[in-house]
């Protein structure tokens, strides 16, 4: 797997936004076929940062329904992601 395919865009929620400022932990969604020390090394690699702790959360689509037709969303895979004291992502100062 390529570095750049794992990490997939970041969250931008209050939520999000609420632990980056406390806890300094920023939210991405991640290849659903990735591990943590496979996402650790990719957010190190490419956005130059260095990665304390990973946590990861399989998110499963939600049943949505559109008249009498019954359809899903699709299985997503959350990283919550801790930087070392000192760190910052500039992605978010800006």
């Amino acid at each position: 797997m390529n570095r750049y395919g794992i990490i997939d865009r970041p969250v931008v929620t209050d939520k999000s936004t609420a632990l980056r400022e406390a806890h300094n932990q920023y939210i991405f969604v991640a290849d659903p076929r990735a591990n943590r020390s496979e996402i650790k090394k990719a957010i190190e690699e490419t956005l130059k940062v260095k990665v304390e702790k990973v946590r990861i959360v399989n998110v499963l689509g939600k049943t949505k329904r559109l008249n009498r037709f019954i359809g899903k969303r699709p299985d997503w895979k959350k990283a919550l992601v801790t930087l070392k004291k000192g760190e910052k992502l500039a992605l978010f100062d800006a």
